[in-house]
């Protein structure tokens, strides 16, 4: 029965009745009791198997008095950093830090630490020495075995040892997190725990290790950055979970870490049931007086209508996270979760969006994976749609048609990111049609991320003429509809494999659109990405070839500068970036020009007047320079 949120202190857990907590849950994040929250779906789903659950939001790590709130949980403390990995969470792709945390409440940066699973972890240390400690959550998921850490720039252990943690739980957590509790509940000792799928542990031998893959040691990882580059391609095609085998990954002194396969993909009742728990559904109420917590508003009036990817982009780490296959809700799950805020009074009639990592993925991609999982060594859309993949819309279209038929629903719009090459798969245009008339409003965002085929072959997106054959397409949908609408292109500078030379590529096709980006996301190395193994190793992994990494933070500007060549700011940049691409052509006059010469009589500045202009600026300028040395004289 719903009580309300979970308890945050020692006063609400004793108006509940309780004595002792069973689970108490440290997180990064401040106590939001959302689905869209992990650790709201955690705590709802440990509480619907019976277990008491209490939630620290935001301890003060500098303060282990902060951690003791309830005091000893009877099986175990639960421990994430967040929705977000915190170093993603604190800094930019520069590496300065973010002024504001959509996570806590007002907005207020620095209310959790750097690397903050390991900080919480060895504070609960500190105070209790032997109560079992389970992470979870991307931080910890993606740091589960070795992997490069571009914040300091090195090479780090399994976080699972430097936490000093008993167990980790990768990937979304809803089978490994009961499986566990049922485990301790029964009195199993938790570094006897080794055995569940999609956890990670750590042992001292091999003897209860089987059918397992052994990856380079640590020390072998850290000798040869190629080493690095096989072992993480092992494990790339290891996150399946119907054909994936254990790896283990040995550590000096007789210890290994050891990663079971991962859990099995939820079923839709299954699905169903994890999206239907009590959630209050907002923040807790005590943060209400620092202005509420900010990620509430992105996701109130939004439905997650499915989880994993196959669109396998090599900037992505969704492949390590939440697999391959598609995972979806029923139509009716939905629509009841939409029933219970269209009528909130804040709701404006907008459904924010249905989706989620990619929108239009709604059912998996053949068959076959249900039974017997993803391919190991063939992506479902990359380099071309595999001819197995089912590419149709239909089901999704008609969820879209049912949100838009509900009272007081005014438009429902797909926000979370439509794949552009997956649509076009699509012999029927009913979808494609549909969501230019109803679901789009003036602009749609898709992300081709380059136009470089170069660079799109390491990105694992499709070949530069897919985007352009969308463009067409959406173009002429548009026509027919009588729409004047635009579509947005994400971009990406400084991706491994992306030299100036095509870094200017990509300026001149925006010069030929006529379009300059507001917004340009430098490529940023995060843990368990093919990406940033390239970054790392100046390997491609999937086939060991070199690849030009641009890691220099001056040449990432130029880079950057150039997708937004117009910004009179970014002039220097630009022109500096067109003399070593040996683009001098592009300054100039002329229309394919991309800037304009410098004047430097007058100590330098970009021209943006025409020829003729400068010609009457010019004498006037110089004149006025003359007479101040006469003057001076």
């Amino acid at each position: 029965m719903n009580q309300g949120f979970l308890p945050i202190t020692k006063q609400e857990m004793k108006e509940r009745g309780w004595e002792q907590l069973d689970f108490v849950y440290v997180c990064g994040d401040a106590y939001v009791d959302h689905p869209s929250f992990g650790h709201a779906i955690i705590t709802r789903i440990l509480e619907a198997n019976g277990y008491k659950v209490g939630i620290i939001a935001q301890p003060d790590w500098k303060d282990k008095k902060s951690i003791m709130e309830f005091g000893e949980p009877r099986l175990g403390f639960l421990v994430s950093a967040g929705n977000m990995d915190s170093m993603v969470n604190h800094y930019y792709v520069s590496k300065k830090r973010r002024k504001t945390d959509a996570f806590t409440p007002g907005g207020v940066m620095g209310k959790r630490p750097d690397y903050a699973t390991v900080v919480y972890c060895n504070l609960i240390r500190q105070v209790y020495k032997k109560t079992p400690i389970i992470i979870g959550g991307i931080e910890a998921s993606l740091r589960r075995l070795a992997h490069y850490d571009y914040w300091s720039d090195q090479l780090k252990r399994s976080i699972l040892l430097d936490s000093g943690a008993d167990i980790l739980s990768y990937g979304m957590g809803e089978r490994s997190i009961v499986e566990i509790a049922e485990a301790l509940d029964s009195g199993i000792e938790v570094k006897d725990i080794t055995y569940i799928d999609g956890t990670v542990c750590k042992v001292k031998n091999l003897d209860s290790v089987y059918d397992a893959i052994i990856l380079e040691s640590f020390e072998e990882l850290k000798q040869d950055k190629r080493n690095y580059a096989k072992s993480f391609y092992t494990q790339y095609c290891n996150t399946d979970p119907f054909q994936a085998k254990r790896l283990v990954e040995p550590y000096q002194e007789h210890l290994y870490v050891v990663q079971n396969p991962p859990a099995k993909p939820l079923s839709q009742s299954e699905m169903d049931r994890v999206y239907s728990y009590p959630y209050m559904r907002t923040y807790h109420p005590s943060y209400e007086e620092a202005g509420g917590v900010p990620a509430i508003s992105e996701v109130k009036f939004s439905l997650i209508s499915n989880r994993g990817c196959f669109g396998a982009c090599s900037f992505c780490a969704l492949t390590f996270h939440q697999g391959r296959i598609i995972q979806t809700r029923s139509h009716e799950s939905l629509l009841e979760e939409a029933k219970k805020f269209i009528w909130e009074p804040d709701f404006k009639g907008y459904i924010h969006d249905v989706g989620g990592p990619t929108a239009n993925f709604r059912a998996p991609a053949c068959e076959k994976q249900l039974t017997q999982g993803a391919c190991k060594h063939r992506q479902c859309l990359f380099p071309s749609p595999c001819k197995n993949m089912n590419a149709s819309h239909r089901d999704y279209l008609k969820l879209l048609r049912k949100l838009r038929e509900l009272p007081n629903v005014k438009k429902v719009f797909i926000r979370s990111g439509i794949r552009f090459d997956y649509l076009l798969a699509d012999k029927d245009d009913s979808f494609f049609k549909e969501l230019c008339e109803h679901h789009i409003s003036g602009q749609l965002k898709v992300a081709p991320e380059h136009i470089s085929d170069a660079v799109l072959t390491r990105m694992g997106k499709p070949e530069n003429s897919v985007y352009q054959r969308f463009c067409k397409k959406y173009k002429k949908i548009n026509e027919g509809l009588g729409k004047k609408q635009y579509l947005v292109p994400y971009l990406m500078s400084s991706h491994p494999g992306s030299t100036l030379k095509e870094a200017v590529e990509l300026a001149e096709y925006l010069r030929d659109l006529g379009y300059m980006p507001e917004q340009v996301q430098d490529f940023y190395p995060t843990p368990s990405t093919i990406s940033t193994c390239m970054y790392y190793t100046g390997v491609d992994p999937r086939d060991m070839k070199p690849v030009y990494v641009p890691v220099n933070p001056h040449e990432k500007a130029m880079q950057r500068a150039l997708i937004q060549y117009r910004n009179p700011k970014n002039y220097d940049l630009v022109l500096e970036a067109l003399k070593l691409a040996d683009r001098m052509d592009l300054v100039g006059y002329d229309k394919h020009c991309l800037i304009r010469p410098k004047y430097k009589e007058n100590g330098g500045y970009p021209n943006r007047y025409s020829k003729k202009e400068t010609e009457k600026i010019k004498p006037k300028k110089k004149k006025t320079i003359r007479n101040v040395h006469k003057k001076k004289r």
